[in-house]
């Protein structure tokens, strides 16, 4: 399961589209979204009630706490909106230690209300936690005692008595309401692959919970079974990651492929720099350079795999090697051409893309003072390693090769003990 968030303006498309195909009950919720290249006059056209009502806005961008950072208009109209938004698209705000422009809003009805509710549902290994709290808004954090949580084990119903722990302490006339909405969200929730929802908080109006803030993650490997229901949803980057152009080519290239093709950069001017096959291996080798005390050395994060064929491995090695031996320094460098022991891709195949990409980049190699260090195994990978050792004649270019004899944790010691080695 890969958790991916979404923007709050596409958890409430989702949650406003399917609330009636679950429930038979409309969820009377408006939204609109604003981004750089939004036409105002063509977005009040399209939703029509923006130019009729008081609004809210504010910024969409995975990140939390927008009220307590000043970053949320209320109560405006919307030329007040534009105004707003005008005011600071683009511009740099910092959250949680991390900086990046805002460059995405959410436009909805401003509603005024006396009542905030709190519901946050997430997935565990064996089922899910719900938890609720009458207490709900800004000051949840601070109220926390008064958040009640119920676990839902997998398999089983959520009934009336599951959920009657949650509600127990609301007055009778709301109570059967939320707890019936309560359902209906679960229900939502295991339907369309949610791993994450929060509503914080939502309230009643005309006696009908509505939600005002809410968040979302989607298992992003159920898409196969989902896209018509998620309807061309995004998985946008974390607030303060942008992709630099060599990251969108390669995510690009994984949009391309049944293979799974990852790359991102995490300092240009590291000296220890990571071509990994397999998710596992992936975080294996650079949790180990992280903990051997040189995550600060560390390039890149890389992973490969569900057998690309030789020309997407070739296309990949191509922009690996290339930020890895950018800016030559004079200073030792190391390229950990790794993996565990695959169980169906031809190492010997997926080794010819690497191998061209490698006689390719030759000089650039040797002027960043590179050693390559191989280990591999699974089917044919004798026949790889056998290519790799030929190749490091060939080419000049010091290549230390492994097979499964040698550990993942060694490898990354042996390149950390290059990069130090006194020139």
């Amino acid at each position: 399961m890969a958790r991916k968030k979404i923007r709050e303006y596409d958890s409430k498309r989702l949650l406003k589209e399917h609330f009636k195909r679950l429930s038979g009950e409309d969820l009377p919720i408006k939204s609109a979204q604003i981004t750089e290249s939004t036409d105002f006059n063509e977005l009040v056209e399209k939703e029509p009630w923006l130019s009729s009502q008081k609004l809210v806005v504010k910024p969409d961008m995975l990140f939390g706490k927008r009220g307590k950072s000043g970053l949320v208009g209320l109560n405006l109209d919307f030329a007040q909106v534009i105004a707003f938004v005008k005011e600071r698209i683009g511009k740099e705000v910092e959250m949680s230690g991390c900086k990046g422009p805002v460059t995405t809003f959410i436009v909805e009805p401003f509603i005024p209300h006396n009542e905030e509710f709190y519901l946050n549902i997430v997935s565990e290994r064996l089922g899910c936690s719900i938890s609720f709290s009458e207490c709900g808004g800004i000051e949840i954090e601070e109220n926390w005692d008064k958040v009640k949580t119920i676990f839902v084990p997998t398999g089983s119903f959520f009934t009336s008595e599951t959920c009657a722990t949650l509600v127990a302490t609301l007055p009778l006339e709301v109570k059967g309401e939320i707890e019936e909405f309560i359902k209906v969200i679960f229900t939502l929730f295991q339907d369309l692959d949610f791993t994450f929802l929060e509503m914080n908080p939502f309230t009643l109006v005309n006696g009908k919970p509505y939600p005002l803030d809410m968040r979302g993650e989607l298992d992003d490997t159920a898409s196969f079974k989902n896209f018509k229901k998620w309807g061309g949803i995004e998985f946008p980057m974390p607030f303060g990651r942008v992709m630099s152009a060599t990251e969108s080519y390669i995510h690009g290239l994984d949009e391309k492929t049944s293979a799974s093709l990852k790359f991102t950069v995490l300092n240009p001017k590291g000296r220890i720099w990571t071509m990994v096959a397999g998710g596992g291996a992936s975080v294996i080798y650079a949790d180990t350079v992280g903990d051997l005390g040189f995550a600060s050395e560390l390039g890149n994060y890389a992973e490969y795999s569900g057998a690309p064929n030789e020309e997407e491995v070739l296309q990949y090695a191509r922009v690996v090697i290339d930020c890895a031996t950018a800016d030559p320094d004079d200073c030792k460098r190391a390229l950990v051409i790794g993996g565990g022991i695959a169980n169906f891709t031809d190492v010997g195949a997926t080794f010819n893309g690497i191998i061209r990409a490698l006689k390719e980049k030759e000089s650039k190699l040797k002027a960043a003072r590179m050693h390559i260090y191989v280990r591999r195994g699974g089917p044919n990978y004798q026949r790889g390693l056998s290519k790799m050792r030929a190749l490091g004649e060939e080419i000049g270019i010091p290549i230390e090769v492994y097979g499964p004899e040698a550990t993942m944790t060694g490898i990354c010691q042996q390149a950390i003990q290059y990069i130090t080695a006194a020139a």
